[in-house]
């Protein structure tokens, strides 16, 4: 859901070429599979496209990537374990962190997972998804314009 909403923003404020959007997962229980039919269908009704296909995230991804976006503190600690070393484990963000709000430690910094919820928890995770996506976005074109001012 996440990787369909940044995409998006990403595609709308003209970085589509500049910035590689992209999701996996901490396990690899659903690899080869499709995106949730509940994921997808509140992602259709809000006008989102997706074409995601599950996978496990790599250990050797962290030197190629400039920024890892985990959803909860539980992925958070795993992927920070994964990382190869200290400069890899600090590219590893929580999405929550860019919403408003977040940095004066008023608000829940996971987005909770719906898997075993009703349609409800979908519609609440799109909505915290969506609440995070600018201020995150933000921070990324600021990467791109001070690596382009170099």
């Amino acid at each position: 859901m996440a990787e369909a909403v940044f995409r998006a923003r990403v595609a709308e404020a003209g970085l589509a070429d500049a910035v590689e959007v992209d999701s996996a997962g901490t396990g690899g229980w659903h690899a080869g599979d499709g995106a949730d039919p509940r994921t997808v269908a509140v992602l259709t009704a809000a006008g989102y496209a997706q074409e995601h296909v599950a996978r496990q995230f790599r250990r050797d991804w962290f030197e190629r990537l400039d920024l890892v976006v985990a959803l909860d503190e539980g992925h958070l600690r795993e992927l920070r374990a994964l990382a190869p070393g200290p400069e890899h484990a600090a590219k590893v963000r929580l999405l929550r962190s860019y919403a408003p709000g977040a940095d004066g430690g008023d608000c829940d910094l996971d987005v909770p997972d719906p898997y075993y919820g009703g349609p409800e928890g979908f519609e609440e995770c799109l909505a915290l998804v969506e609440e995070a996506v600018p201020g995150l976005l933000a921070e990324v074109r600021a990467a791109l314009d001070g690596a382009a001012r170099r």
